[in-house]
């Protein structure tokens, strides 16, 4: 596949996003975030470009979008657990942009809650996992190469070790990843199509803090 080099990440001042954006910058893309608030951007991981908006706001979205070679999505609601349709109606403005500007290549970052059953969900994580299974709806029927990585907890406090386990439309072995190899398996995704209309597990057991 060709190369991507330049690339839009939307939802990059979570704690996945920054640790995602961090490593795009040191592998020499050259990165747009969307961002509401400039000032959580850490001035030493600073994007090439940053547009100002909302990602609820379709022409916010299009200005993003403009010039990219692909795209990653790791929306989020932080510590908000409410009922929300935040992160799918941004899915549905980011694939309607991407289609305008011939964009295939998505990576999104949903939840390992999508390949249990929903009886499992813990009852208060119900809600954004509802809205997770919406994004992934909009996805599957965009027609677009979407990698669909669906992560098990994802902790602050473990390293950048490269070397985790994939597994592809199951969840297995390890119950964690942390965010920064969350953020290089991001990466690893626009240099292959090997993952293009999958859902994938991604896990390590990492020595104990």
């Amino acid at each position: 596949m060709a190369a991507c080099r330049n690339i839009v990440i939307f939802g990059a001042t979570g704690m996945t996003g920054l640790a995602t954006l961090a490593q795009a910058l040191q592998a020499g893309y050259q990165v747009t975030v969307l961002v509401r608030d400039p000032a959580r951007l850490p001035p030493e991981h600073r994007p090439a470009r940053v547009v100002v908006g909302d990602v609820l706001n379709p022409p916010d979205v299009d200005k993003a979008i403009q010039g990219q070679d692909a795209v990653i999505i790791i929306l989020g609601t932080r510590n908000d657990l409410s009922p929300t349709t935040m992160m799918s109606e941004g899915t549905r403005n980011i694939v309607a942009a991407m289609k305008a500007h011939g964009i295939r290549k998505v990576v999104v970052c949903l939840s390992a809650f999508l390949m249990w059953d929903l009886k499992k969900v813990p009852p208060k994580l119900l809600p954004v996992t509802e809205d997770h299974i919406r994004m992934h709806q909009i996805l599957q029927e965009s027609g677009l190469d979407c990698v669909s990585v669906m992560p098990p907890h994802i902790a602050d406090d473990q390293p950048l070790t490269g070397d985790y386990t994939v597994t592809v439309n199951t969840s297995g072995g390890a119950r964690v990843i942390s965010k920064h190899d969350l953020g290089h398996f991001f990466l690893k995704c626009l240099t292959t199509s090997e993952y293009d209309g999958q859902s994938v597990y991604l896990s390590r057991n990492y020595p104990k803090v």
